[in-house]
């Protein structure tokens, strides 16, 4: 069982790309320099607005989520966990950790790749607000 879905955002001249636990993109239209895991701002949908199907399949321990990150030419591939626990309920942001660690903003964990560990070059086309476009893509193996 395979379901799909995407979410359009942009770059920001702060997204730091620095965390070393998560990446979040989020609906908010700024960014703070605190903020060293947000890789795209001004998303067209949060955790709360993902496919409903798409959040069914999320929902389970044995799901592999494949994250596709598109910006400026750069594309970079995540492989994160569904989890039983996800409630997928926030309004506005969506985040991948390394951990196991939940809340209503997690879309995947155990993720292959965290804000730090994602190419610099791909975080220089953020840093120049090229649109970033995260294509979603879980499989129940």
């Amino acid at each position: 069982m395979k379901a799909r879905d995407i979410v359009r955002a942009r770059g920001h001249p702060l997204v730091r790309g620095t965390h070393p636990t998560t990446f979040e993109v989020t609906k908010d239209k700024t960014l703070t320099e605190t903020g060293d895991c947000i890789i795209g701002v001004a998303a067209d949908r949060g955790a709360a607005d993902l496919d409903s199907g798409f959040k069914a399949l999320l929902r389970d321990d044995r799901a592999v989520l494949t994250t596709r990150l598109t910006a400026g030419g750069e594309t970079v591939e995540v492989t994160s966990r569904g989890s039983a626990a996800f409630t997928l309920d926030h309004p506005a942001d969506l985040v991948w950790r390394r951990s196991d660690f939940v809340s209503d903003r997690t879309v995947g964990i155990r993720s292959d790749r965290v804000a730090a560990t994602l190419p610099r070059e791909f975080i220089e086309a953020l840093r120049r607000e090229e649109e970033l476009v995260v294509e979603l893509e879980v499989e129940i193996p």
